[in-house]
């Protein structure tokens, strides 16, 4: 293909890219280093019988003013990222200096609000993502060879899960496992403990959310991994069979091989999905027990008092962190790709 016939085919999604990606970027970027203007005081002398009085008010017409000059905000550079709310650069430096162990010196550091939903979305990410490939990757394995009769129905069974709001599915399960719900009532009977609850403790809290991530999320890598089952080279799995290989050894040696792009692809859909969780923790109202990233922000831009500059950098920060989180497989799918070319 020629390069001018190249360039304007690609043209349209470039646009795209450019405009609804790129520029917005962009503005997050500059939004986050400006703050909002301190408001504008004006002091006056109130004299009386008994002498004068200085009193200091806020001045509504020249605050205006100035915000309507400088709409984006007075420039702040990058102190929003250091401040206590985001990386807290001062408070992390103290707590390393006062530590008495390592592991203190993290316990202290989880109290810090950008740290603690960095945690949580880094647990979520690592311990959803590889449950999501083996559990999608079994059931492409058993949907393969049930009966063709049943394959329909049990594909649409498999999908129910990726069908429905995310929004929705937590908020079913939310009153599965409340006290008064079937999961909820049912754990309580059997450990005999009326008062167990699964919304209590953070660490049930966090469990109870990836295993919702894992069920929301599996239909996706299932669909996947079964379209990949599909055009497995039965030569070679005809080959493995003479040669006296079970169907363990089938699958190590010819099916995952096959399957490994695909592992790849969906290793980075879900990297990206699960760093940005957030409808899970609204959904279950676990904001007390579990926060996120994209909750941070969340939480920055509601309210009476909308903080766009912190929502802004923690947006950058939640995306240089989705960066740095894909690297490794990018490096191999380039690494790969090259392989290929040579």
């Amino acid at each position: 293909m020629k390069h001018r016939t190249f360039f304007y085919f690609i043209m349209p999604s470039l646009a795209a890219m450019i405009l609804f990606i790129a520029l917005p970027l962009v503005s997050v970027v500059v939004q986050s280093m400006h703050i909002e203007h301190e408001q504008v005081l004006k002091v006056t002398k109130n004299c009386g019988p008994f002498g004068c009085k200085e009193e200091t008010t806020v001045d509504a017409e020249a605050t205006a003013k100035l915000r309507e000059a400088k709409p984006i905000g007075r420039y702040n550079g990058l102190g929003t990222y250091f401040d206590r709310g985001h990386l807290a650069s001062e408070e992390v430096s103290a707590l390393w200096s006062a530590r008495t162990s390592f592991g203190g010196f993290l316990s202290d550091l989880y109290n810090l609000p950008f740290y603690k939903g960095l945690s949580f979305t880094l647990i979520y990410t690592f311990g959803v993502t590889p449950l999501v490939i083996v559990l999608g990757l079994v059931i492409a394995l058993g949907v393969n060879r049930v009966t063709p009769i049943l394959k329909g129905p049990t594909i649409f069974v498999s999908l129910l899960p990726m069908i429905v709001t995310p929004l929705i599915g937590s908020l079913i399960l939310f009153w599965m496992i409340d006290s008064q719900g079937i999961i909820g009532k049912s754990l309580q009977y059997i450990f005999d403990d009326p008062e167990l609850s699964l919304k209590a403790s953070p660490t049930l809290t966090w469990i109870t959310l990836m295993v919702y991530g894992v069920w929301h999320s599996a239909p996706f890598a299932f669909v996947v991994f079964y379209a990949g089952l599909q055009t497995v080279n039965t030569d070679s799995l005809e080959a493995a069979q003479i040669d006296g290989a079970n169907r363990w050894q089938q699958l190590r040696y010819v099916v995952i091989p096959h399957l490994m792009p695909l592992v790849v692809f969906i290793s980075l859909i879900q990297l990206m999905d699960n760093f940005r969780v957030l409808e899970p923790i609204i959904g279950f109202s676990a904001e007390a027990n579990a926060t996120s990233l994209s909750h941070l922000i969340f939480t920055d831009l509601r309210g009476d008092v909308v903080r766009f500059n912190s929502a802004a950098a923690t947006s950058v920060l939640t995306v240089l962190g989705a960066v740095i989180l894909l690297m490794p497989v990018l490096i191999r799918t380039w690494r790969d790709f090259k392989g290929k070319t040579v």
